[in-house]
């Protein structure tokens, strides 16, 4: 048996999913004890990760575990069981504050070198690296993705439909992408015939080879290459802007800058540095030498030009505000604080704010803090087009109906790095002409692209040991659930192609008698998805990576308000089960709103679900009776906790993310009181459920009385937060505190 037999490895991450995990972790223990479960924790948040990364500079007392490796090696485990919470995918402003706020604590780290030269400094810069952007996802998911909304959550949907924006026909609101340039055209791909080593290589003008990368593939693996080219980038930017500013509709980029950490800041960069041409021509010497990044936005002239004396800076600052004379207006992230969507790369995701916009009837929210029709640009065209889409389909058809729409989860390739995200090692910025070529062991060309400076040139791999188990799961979840499977696979996309000949190929591994399975285009398969859910009906969609990202995100956001309340599986390839809990787009605004008020709105919906799959798979693999009714339990209690309408309440003075989980330790005390299976486990909840159950009046009202003021004065950080803080935040019922205690003596 496996050394972590009957244990779960709960993560630590970041923001509002870490504050609400002290919050209910102790209620959970309070189950998992009684079936012999040992919850830990694991920190894989962004502060522990930089803590992590540099012991050597730290004192002992400083230093701390590794909890990303530790759980990347827990992953080869078959026994392997572990809770993963939204984190904290840093873009470069995201890094320097946390490394900030960790050195104000005392911490004595490097600062951020952003444009390294000393052996030193590249060292720090190369560390600092390893945290940026989608750090942790590829370490952890060593599985393919089932996501989906469970029965329940789906239920309280229709009953409690979220609010959606009104959608006319005559909306100007549009996605706009490159139609030559970009990744998409430029695509070559392959497939590996047998295990071996390829070079990836620059070749100058004059002949002389640099070797940028080698790799070492294995038999069956698609490998693929892409370039994107800068000059018709900007062009195309340029075009959208002065298209923007003549039809009168904002303008606003879209973007994952935190995942893609390497091509994704550079795009968008340029577009800082186009929209605000003038500014950055008039002051190029000046800001070379102020080091101003605008791969980091906006936000890093206004850092920068702090240095600079008054008159400068006030020259500068009008400088920018001029430059909105001659461009569109810029869609806001706050408008009251006048922060626009090229402030801060991690600010405006496309997988969160696409969605938001289409379910906000096309609009975001303009200068004067008003929702406006808008021009919506993701340059990269491969997956921008299903917007197209779906804004065509609502322009056409209304906005989704929440009480009768159907469903439609994924099944996401994303084992072992595959595709896009697994790219950041193999993503280069090119600083001069001549070519980007893929070079077998044998010295043979196998993929090629002539490259100009600035060009951004990148490779991805995907295993096929990866493909073969995501069109297993796909049939799987297509049998058990009798739902039609889409693989969405574009037929005329280099990397697809290959996956298309596999498809075909490892389908026949399978008994498919009787089910629905096809394969299709991006624009065919979400033109299917969106015609069968606004009849009520169901559609899996079997996708690639960076596509399940986009989708589990988008047709959520329709069905349900939000991603949050998601069930996300990665049953591991090694035989492990590592259970999601949903997204953390939101989480920032909730912590701010912690702050302000001392309520926290966030939902832990996703960790309800999570944590009962997790215990059903310990019920089943660990021969684990007791783990097996408290996930049936637990599922009872969801329910109820929805059908009472016990989720946080956005207001101050109402329930909030702490209430909710009393609520939740009350109703599955209750269910596990009542079941007639295990005598024991009833016999010890009897007690607790009663004791929450007299006391509910009191821990509401003291949970309620809490709210109200700011927490700064808690010692609260926002990146490392002090625990002791945090638990006085989050469990400010003593009553509650002491039935926990009373149940666990």
């Amino acid at each position: 048996m496996s050394s972590n037999a009957n244990t779960i490895y709960y993560t630590l991450t970041d923001e509002a999913p870490s504050l609400a995990t002290c919050s209910l972790l102790p209620i959970v223990r309070t189950f998992t004890s009684a079936a012999g479960i040992d919850v830990k924790i694991t920190d894989i948040s962004l502060a522990g990760r930089i803590l992590a990364g540099f012991p050597d500079y730290l004192a002992e007392e400083q230093r701390v575990q590794d909890g990303l490796a530790f759980l990347g090696e827990l992953t080869q485990d078959p026994g392997a069981n572990i809770v993963k919470l939204p984190n904290i995918s840093a873009s470069v402003p995201q890094l320097k504050d946390c490394i900030a706020e960790l050195q104000g604590q005392g911490y004595p780290l490097p600062d951020y070198p952003e444009n390294p030269e000393s052996y030193e400094q590249k060292d720090v810069a190369a560390r600092y690296a390893k945290v940026l952007g989608s750090a942790v996802n590829p370490v952890l998911r060593e599985g393919n993705s089932d996501r989906r909304a469970p029965g329940a959550v789906k239920q309280f949907a229709k009953k409690f439909p979220h609010s959606m924006g009104a959608w006319s026909k005559a909306s100007r609101s549009h996605a706009d992408y490159m139609r030559g340039g970009d990744f998409y055209s430029a695509e070559q791909s392959f497939t590996m015939e047998q295990a071996g080593t390829i070079r990836i290589e620059f070749v100058a003008p004059d002949g002389t080879v640099t070797v940028k990368k080698e790799l070492a593939l294995l038999e069956g693996e698609v490998v693929d290459s892409m370039r994107m080219s800068a000059a018709m980038l900007r062009e195309f930017l340029e075009e959208t802007m002065q298209d923007a500013k003549d039809s009168g509709v904002m303008w606003s980029l879209h973007v994952k800058a935190t995942m893609m950490k390497v091509s994704h800041p550079i795009v968008f960069g340029h577009a800082v540095t186009v929209f605000y041409k003038d500014l950055f021509e008039k002051h190029a010497e000046l800001f070379d030498e102020l080091g101003v990044n605008p791969n980091n936005g906006l936000s890093s002239v206004y850092e920068k030009i702090q240095s600079l004396p008054r008159s400068k800076r006030e020259e500068i600052e009008q400088d920018i505000h001029d430059c909105y004379e001659h461009r569109p207006e810029l869609a806001m992230v706050d408008s009251v604080k006048g922060i626009t969507n090229l402030h801060v790369p991690s600010d405006v995701i496309v997988d969160a704010s696409m969605p938001a916009m289409i379910r906000n009837g096309g609009k975001m929210w303009g200068p004067d803090g008003k929702p406006k029709d808008t021009k919506a640009v993701m340059p990269e065209s491969t997956y921008s087009v299903l917007y197209q889409e779906m804004i065509n389909f609502c322009k056409t058809n209304g906005a989704f109906d929440p009480t009768t729409c159907g469903t439609v989860p994924n099944v996401g390739l994303m084992a072992k790095k595959a595709e896009e995200y697994g790219s950041h090692d193999k993503t280069f910025e090119i600083e001069e002409v001549g070519t980007m070529r893929v070079v077998s062991e044998a010295g043979d060309v196998i993929m090629q692209h002539e490259v100009e400076p600035g060009d951004i040139w990148r490779a991805c791999q995907t295993k096929d040991e990866a493909i073969r188990d995501w069109v297993k799961l796909a049939v799987t979840r297509s049998r058990q659930s009798d739902t039609p499977v889409i693989f969405w696979l574009d037929r005329n996309r280099a990397h697809d192609i290959e996956l298309i000949k596999k498809v075909n190929t490892y389908l026949t591994e399978h008994d498919t008698e009787g089910l629905d399975i096809r394969i299709m285009t991006y624009v065919e398969a979400i033109r299917r998805s969106m015609e069968r859910m606004l009849r009520g009906r169901d559609t899996i969609s079997a996708t690639g990576n960076v596509l399940r990202d986009y989708l589990t995100d988008l047709f959520p956001i329709m069905e349900l308000g939000t991603s949050a309340k998601m069930l996300s599986i990665v049953p591991m390839l090694k035989g492990g089960g590592m259970y999601e809990t949903g997204a953390g787009g939101s989480a920032p605004k909730h912590v701010q709103q912690l702050q302000e008020e001392n309520h926290l709105r966030w939902d832990s919906l996703g960790e309800f679900l999570a944590l009962a799959v997790s215990l059903e798979d310990m019920g089943l693999k660990q021969n684990n009776g007791k783990a097996a009714i408290l996930a049936k339990t637990l599922d009872a209690a969801t329910g109820k906790l929805l059908e009472n309408n016990k989720s946080p309440s956005r207001k101050v003075g109402e329930l909030d993310n702490r209430g909710s989980h009393f609520y939740l330790g009350l109703y599955w005390a209750q269910a596990v009181a009542a079941q007639t299976e295990d005598a024991e486990l009833a016999a010890k909840f009897t007690p607790f459920a009663k004791a929450l159950e007299e006391a509910e009046a009191t821990i509401v009202a003291e949970l309620e009385k809490a709210q109200g003021k700011p927490v700064e004065e808690e010692g609260y950080g926002y990146y490392h937060a002090d625990r002791a803080a945090i638990k006085r935040i989050m469990r400010p019922s003593a009553t509650l505190n002491a039935v926990l205690a009373d149940a666990n003596a």
